[in-house]
């Protein structure tokens, strides 16, 4: 039985014991990420002119795609959805720094169109793999022994190539089946470069390209590189392991299972792992045939997901896919922290009132929090948001509304929250693309759950689990935790005396219809 249980939620079969082998690489990881933050600045800030040879390729490839744009499509009825498709092109032809940022794009649902956000959702982050040797070459160089000394096997096959690193199956000559993470050669080099030429276009694009409801192009660069920076340390994303495994334990939450780091063989550039294996998160069939209950799987994701962010400011950043595993006894493994949401005391208290203030309809509350999150100015007057965005009268059910009144509701919505300077900080950017992910989970595994039972059986477990020290910590002393599923409804967009439960399969069906009566529609 593992000794190391206590340290985190892992497997009950460890190829190593944290606790007698702590890990010494991981005495850094601190001053690690101050020094990030303080080099960010630096790397982001605007240069008069463009690293020239990588500003020239960005600027053909993406010039000739919104020229083309310009010249045969600007004024079709879908130019938004061509002008998307394009970018997303460009994208992928760009690479690695441009691939990860159509991702983050394809969580802005609400600051880019839609037809942006769906385009992104499709860039590919499989890329051709580098070579055997380059592989073999960055080992050596960063753990500092021939592989020979290593590993007594390493296949030469990656089981996933991705944008920043590529992943190798492996066997230590102490015996240990592992997993190897392999940064690319000169990925950091290249995405420094990339960022100053955003950087430096970014400013040229405000206010010229029709793609940016929201969003401010400065602003987004500063959020992206924050972001990205982050995955090109391995130690880092070792210690996130670490820490969101240790978060589990304490919410007593065993429904996840995350690998043991490897006590010495984590470097910048090198992370080797325990392997995780499971079924693809997608494969329903294969999950559903294996006796594992869909329902408490998603369940448990959701709890998990809003106690760690919650309760203790850190929960995984970067959900999909590809980075979940069902395992055969119906828990989920989690593999890939190098986007981890750390949030500081301010920010997890935003996100407690929140929560709160969602379960309770207290809507000045839900748009105080997210003023504290950073989403709105901190001197934006609460009352007038709520008053310009529409929030003090009856819920509108769109599905009722005519294109024209469709469209106009939300222009006048973008139109307000531009005028009081709203943007994505970070930790909700990683939220939000989080619960999309959680959102597509659910049409997958349990189409046929009744969302509104789910949000009232998260509201009981968190007022019976935790409500005491939610509301001692918010200073809202014996709070009553009653939930509004009336202004849940709402928010979903339905008349509440209409609706005594909505399936995912339903809301989907509302989503189709209103996208239906947005098609060809402009909004800004």
């Amino acid at each position: 039985m593992a000794d190391d249980l206590h340290l985190g939620s892992f497997s009950e079969t460890p190829p190593w014991s944290l606790v007698q082998t702590p890990p010494k690489w991981r005495s850094r990881a601190d001053s690690l990420r101050v020094e990030q933050a303080r080099r960010l600045p630096q790397i982001t800030k605007a240069p008069k002119l463009p690293p020239v040879g990588r500003g020239a390729t960005v600027l053909r490839v993406l010039g000739s795609s919104l020229a083309v744009w310009a010249a045969r499509e600007r004024n079709k009825p879908d130019s938004i959805a061509l002008l998307s498709r394009r970018i997303r092109l460009a994208a992928e032809k760009l690479g690695p720094t441009y691939i990860k940022l159509a991702q983050i794009i394809s969580a802005g649902e609400g600051v880019f169109p839609a037809e942006l956000v769906a385009e992104c959702k499709l860039c590919r982050d499989q890329v051709p793999p580098v070579s055997y040797q380059e592989v073999v070459d960055t080992i050596e160089a960063d753990l500092g022994k021939p592989l020979h000394e290593i590993f007594k096997y390493l296949h030469p096959t990656p089981v996933a190539a991705a944008s920043i690193a590529q992943v190798h199956r492996a066997t230590l000559l102490t015996g240990e089946d592992v997993v190897v993470k392999v940064q690319r050669p000169g990925i950091k080099e290249l995405v420094e470069k990339d960022l100053k030429v955003l950087a430096w276009l970014a400013p040229l694009l405000v206010g010229r390209i029709p793609v940016a409801a929201l969003a401010n192009p400065p602003a987004l660069v500063d959020l992206f590189a924050e972001t990205i920076i982050e995955e090109l340390d391995f130690r880092l994303e070792g210690d996130n392991m670490l820490d969101v495994a240790r978060v589990m334990v304490e919410l007593k939450q065993r429904g996840f299972v995350i690998p043991r780091p490897h006590p010495t063989y984590v470097t910048r550039r090198v992370l080797v792992m325990e392997p995780i294996d499971g079924f693809v998160f997608d494969d329903v069939v294969s999950i559903r045939a294996a006796g594992v209950d869909t329902h408490e799987v998603i369940r448990t994701g959701m709890i998990g997901f809003l106690e760690g962010a919650f309760l203790h400011g850190l929960f995984h950043g970067d959900l999909h896919g590809g980075n979940l595993f069902v395992l055969p006894d119906g828990r989920t493994g989690l593999i890939d922290f190098g986007i981890t949401g750390r949030l500081s005391e301010a920010e997890r208290m935003g996100f407690l009132k929140m929560m709160m203030s969602a379960f309770t309809n207290d809507v000045k509350g839900q748009v105080a929090a997210l003023r504290d999150l950073g989403a709105l100015p901190m001197d934006a007057d609460i009352d007038a948001v709520i008053e310009d965005l529409g929030l003090s009268g009856a819920p509108l059910d769109p599905t009722k509304l005519s294109p024209d009144e469709l469209v106009g509701e939300i222009q006048k919505v973008l139109k307000a929250l531009l005028g009081y300077g709203a943007r994505m900080p970070k930790s909700l950017m990683l939220y939000v693309k989080n619960l999309i992910f959680i959102d597509g989970a659910i049409a997958n595994l349990a189409p046929e759950l009744d969302l509104f039972a789910v949000v009232t059986e998260i509201a009981t477990h968190f007022a019976t689990n935790h409500g005491a020290a939610i509301a001692t910590e918010l200073g809202v002393a014996n709070k009553e935790w009653d939930l509004d599923l009336d202004s849940v409804k709402a928010g979903f967009g339905v008349d509440p005396s209409e609706h005594q439960r909505l399936t995912y399969a339903e809301l989907q069906e509302r989503r189709a219809l209103i996208h239906k009566r947005m098609h060809g529609k402009k909004i800004l």
